[in-house]
């Protein structure tokens, strides 16, 4: 691809949720682009501000947007927190298939960020995010492939984030392992205390699609048993029929098998007593929260991506009390289950010294995709020692739905039977 030469000015912007070595890859972005003569705008708080623009409000560099030069870049690369903020405004939500990028209105909120960003003289932009931002982004560009022949276009090149680490076209996400360690920690000291009180703590992991996080804070952590979706399957899934309210329409939605799931955390207790540990840690992944029965969702809230507002959903004290009960029924005894959620703590953990290289590795190459290598519609990846690759959205996101591909723990691939092997063993 020809190099881009046109590029003076580059905008960078978060979005989703926080995860560490955020500001490695904002730095290291900003950090070349400068040192090659191109000025940076850092977009405040996502899509936020430019989803409302109009040219009677122009954007307002400090409250908006802010130059990101050498000065405001110092000491930035191992920094905690988001140096931009960050925020979950949606310009593609009214667009669900390609034929909507052809209604004016449902395309309104994406003409206004490619306006706002116009506005700023920005003509290229990367962003940064988890799996809705790069359905975003990727809408953002084929908008932009539908405007007038002679009308200007920003190449957009995306940087995936997630502490899931649920993504396809990288083997690991910035931050994850970070994420991982600090869980981790938190999980081997409820160890200590469940051990002196001969208890039990059921920790929810953040892990919305995929159990990746939950995975390996329990791997790491020494965890006795670890849950995520992807064990939903068998004889823990079943069927059932919701009916609409207000419509009457039914639909059939897969669920988890609550009775045969607490069950097996029973087994699991059992297991640990005969072995003189009558104390343990369970994790849950919260994207299980998903898969409950439509009884435990009835007035649970959705944010603009579709997504339940897991918090509401007390996933760790639900199934506490549930095993609770089900171990006094199996036993005749009792046995203290406190559920408790981890995870928004790690967030914006100290980054570890991986996360800070693969993050700064990721921030230049959203140079080198957009500058040396001419690329629109690419996700910047990074593989074996740290070698840069370019994937193409469309090898990403659905053609169809526009909805990206969630990558799942695979039943009986390594990493998922090194989790099995390590915890406590129950002989079936």
């Amino acid at each position: 691809m020809p190099r881009n030469d046109s590029i003076r000015r580059a905008g960078i912007l978060f979005a989703g949720g926080p995860a560490p070595a955020a500001n490695a890859v904002i730095s290291t972005a900003a950090a070349s682009f400068l040192r090659n003569g191109i000025e940076v705008n850092g977009i405040l708080h996502g899509y936020s501000n430019l989803i409302n623009y109009s040219p009677e409000t122009p954007l307002q560099v400090g409250e908006h947007y802010k130059n990101l030069d050498s000065h405001a870049l110092r000491r930035t690369r191992n920094a905690q927190g988001i140096m931009l903020g960050t925020a979950r405004a949606n310009p593609g939500k009214n667009v669900t298939s390609p034929e909507d990028l052809d209604d004016p209105e449902k395309v309104a909120p994406l003409k206004r960020v490619y306006e706002g960003l116009r506005s700023i003289g920005v003509d290229a932009l990367i962003s940064i995010g988890g799996d809705d931002t790069l359905k975003t982004a990727n809408k953002l560009k084929r908008y932009q492939d539908r405007l007038p022949e002679g009308e200007p276009r920003i190449p957009v090149v995306h940087l995936p984030k997630t502490i899931d680490n649920d993504y396809m076209g990288i083997d690991f996400t910035f931050g994850y392992f970070t994420a991982v360690e600090f869980l981790a920690s938190e999980i081997r000291n409820l160890i200590y205390d469940a051990e002196a009180g001969q208890a039990y703590f059921l920790c929810e992991t953040m892990g919305r699609s995929a159990g990746w996080l939950a995975y390996g804070a329990a791997i790491a952590g020494e965890a006795s048993l670890v849950i995520s979706v992807e064990d939903i399957a068998g004889d823990y899934e079943r069927e059932e029929t919701v009916k609409d309210p207000t419509t009457g329409a039914e639909t059939v939605r897969r669920v988890m098998d609550i009775d045969r799931l607490v069950a097996q955390m029973v087994k699991v207790m059992v297991a640990r007593e005969q072995d003189g540990k009558p104390f343990g840690v369970i994790v849950l992944a919260e994207g299980l929260a998903e898969l409950l029965p439509h009884t435990y969702l009835e007035g649970i809230s959705r944010d603009d991506h579709g997504h339940i507002s897991i918090a509401e959903v007390d996933l760790g004290p639900l199934f506490a009390q549930l095993l609770s009960d089900a171990y006094s029924k199996e036993t005749g005894r009792k046995r203290k289950v406190t559920g408790l959620q981890l995870g928004y703590e790690s967030r914006c953990a100290k980054p570890h010294a991986f996360d800070v290289m693969l993050g700064g590795q990721l921030g230049v190459g959203a140079y080198r995709a957009l500058v040396e290598e001419g690329l629109d519609g690419v996700m910047v990846s990074v593989s074996g020692q740290l070698d840069l690759h370019y994937v193409e959205f469309d090898k990403l996101i659905n053609p169809d739905t526009l909805v990206t591909t969630v990558r799942y723990i695979k039943p009986r691939s390594d990493f998922h039977r090194l989790a099995r092997f390590l915890e406590t063993y129950v002989n079936e």
